[in-house]
């Protein structure tokens, strides 16, 4: 009995992770692309080792550079507005009115004094920092819902980075 139990256990497992995978693999097949730009943040976080601390304008525009007590959700989402380049803005929190043709959601979640979206970090091959070091926007995969993952880093005029760009 106790073998049939670990057995039912191991693929309700297994089933979870392969859904999650799932989802995931579609957001980035058919995500909507958002680049937002990144915020200045502390020059002695932003490479440490083999990732890069990350912080967005987004963010800073929506909740001021640090959240300092104020009453806002822990999970939300906001509405971005996007130029004709899909560089997003802060444009409101998510009340649940339409969004426009250019608008879209995206989830936050603040995790102590600091919000974040999918991440806070971009994380890449050691010894590839270089590749990174001009980095001024991150690239999202954006679902309808908000959900969303960071899949690249790109420089001021929205070249992608890392190592494939030197080719």
């Amino acid at each position: 009995m106790r073998k049939v139990i670990v057995l039912i256990s191991a693929l309700l497992i297994l089933a979870g992770v392969n859904a999650s995978i799932c989802r995931k693999e579609r957001l980035l097949a058919s995500g909507n692309v958002v680049l937002l730009e990144l915020a200045p943040v502390d020059p002695r976080s932003l490479m440490q080792g083999d990732y890069m601390a990350l912080r967005f304008k987004a963010a800073n525009e929506a909740f001021g550079a640090r959240i300092d007590g104020r009453h806002i959700p822990s999970d939300g989402r906001l509405v971005l507005l996007l130029d004709e380049r899909n560089v997003a803005a802060f444009k409101r929190f998510d009340d649940g009115t339409p969004l426009s043709a250019k608008e879209v959601v995206i989830r936050y979640r603040v995790r102590g004094d600091q919000p974040k979206f999918a991440t806070n970090a971009f994380f890449f091959q050691e010894g590839h920092a270089k590749h990174y070091a001009m980095a001024r926007f991150g690239e999202f995969r954006v679902a309808g819902n908000g959900e969303c993952i960071l899949t690249a880093l790109r420089d001021e005029k929205l070249r992608l980075l890392g190592p494939q760009s030197e080719r």
